[in-house]
């Protein structure tokens, strides 16, 4: 797949299934989103890795975040499978810090620009992925469990692993339709 195709053809793949990406294929993904468009060079990003334990890790968190929002049995048990829509889950954080140059929507933009490369690095390796976001993102819970300060944010959790199902290519979107010229 040629980087044009790669770039025209992107969906999430939101069924997935084993295997995760291996050691290889996780280097290629996590380089990828150090090479992203990084104004200061501040590398404003963090990227907590669950597979294995680590999704039942994750599971504990969202069921901790989900009971002290008084969820019902039904959402507790929604929280509680989450992680494992997917065998590896990388939770995207944006770390963002004061600078003179650099302001903090750059910072988290770049962030959202690694999560981004990794699942495009994703699809060139034939795997799956979908970036999601959804309440537990923004929950101070999951940050304080996952060792984040209030300061952080995460940008998504990005889900990957192996396509469970062939998806439809999705109907192509004309850009031109969203730009302008002065």
């Amino acid at each position: 797949m040629n980087a044009q195709e790669l770039l025209l053809t992107r969906q999430s793949t939101p069924r997935l299934t084993a295997p995760a990406p291996d050691e290889r294929q996780l280097k290629i993904i996590l380089d990828a989103a150090a090479r992203v468009p990084d104004h200061g060079g501040l590398t404003p990003w963090e990227f907590i890795i669950a597979r294995d334990e680590g999704l039942e890790r994750l599971a504990a968190i969202y069921v901790e975040a989900a009971q002290a929002q008084g969820a019902d049995e039904d959402l507790l048990r929604k929280a509680r499978g989450m992680p494992f829509r997917a065998p590896m889950v990388i939770t995207v954080v944006a770390k963002t810090q004061v600078h003179p140059k650099v302001p903090v929507i750059e910072q988290e933009i770049a962030a959202g620009c690694a999560t981004m490369a990794m699942q495009q690095a994703a699809f060139a390796l034939g795997l799956g992925g979908v970036w999601r976001t959804g309440d537990f993102a923004f929950d101070p819970l999951v940050k304080q469990r996952l060792g984040l300060t209030p300061a952080d944010q995460i940008v998504g959790f990005l889900y990957l692993g192996t396509p469970a199902v062939k998806a439809p290519i999705k109907a192509t979107k004309d850009g031109s339709v969203f730009a302008r010229y002065l």
